[in-house]
């Protein structure tokens, strides 16, 4: 496990963790994250989707888009993933919080130039978002992966930062008659929309309902 940097240590040791197989686990659930880097002057952060592999996590764009156009520049960026796992109600609005399981991910990405990388983590992304997805498609072509950018960024400075549990009340607050706990929140799927532009006697695909089942 790296030692945290300056930039990635936690000042709250309590939430603070650093061990890979946690940073692993949240980058992976997570479907997408919050890219900032400064271009021209002026702090940006773009929500994008993301993909790991091993110990690099993937950001991937049209070459005209600005953070592409910034990142290839090899820049840095701050990238972070979060995960709302509940509103924490407490007795007080002061002591009101959140669960969550957060990522910050620190560095400078870098073009990947080899192609048949590029078609790996492409694959990556569609794995990720659906698993299984993949052998029911058309294979890419290579004009469509050399018409996208694919940056890399190692994850040597990272962190997660995770708060779980109840409500943490005033001791002189705890007898009031007041209803304190968590609501539990999480990301779910709906029921998949078939295309109307769809062939007839197309039938859905198994791994399609499996999508937050």
């Amino acid at each position: 496990m790296p030692a945290p940097t300056e930039r990635t240590t936690v000042r709250r040791d309590d939430r603070a963790h650093y061990e890979r197989k946690t940073i692993d686990a949240i980058l992976d659930e997570a479907y997408y994250a919050h890219v900032g880097f400064v271009s021209e002057s002026t702090p940006v952060v773009i929500p994008m989707l993301h993909a790991r592999i091993d110990d690099t996590l993937y950001l991937h764009g049209g070459p005209a888009s600005r953070i592409m156009r910034t990142l290839k520049q090899g820049d840095e960026v701050c990238v972070t993933v979060t995960l709302l796992d509940g509103l924490v109600l407490a007795r007080s609005a002061f002591h009101h919080s959140a669960n969550y399981r957060s990522v910050v991910v620190f560095g400078r990405p870098t073009v990947v130039d080899d192609l048949a990388t590029r078609f790996r983590v492409l694959d990556a992304y569609t794995d990720k978002l659906v698993p299984d997805r993949r052998p029911h498609l058309r294979e890419m072509t290579e004009k469509e992966v050399r018409a996208t950018v694919v940056l890399s960024l190692p994850l040597d400075e990272a962190s997660a930062k995770i708060r779980s549990g109840g409500p943490v009340d005033d001791p002189e607050d705890m007898e009031l008659d007041i209803w304190a706990g968590v609501i539990p929140l999480a990301l779910t799927a709906g029921d998949p929309i078939d295309d109307p532009l769809m062939r007839p006697g197309i039938e859905r695909p198994p791994h399609v309902d499996r999508i937050g089942r």
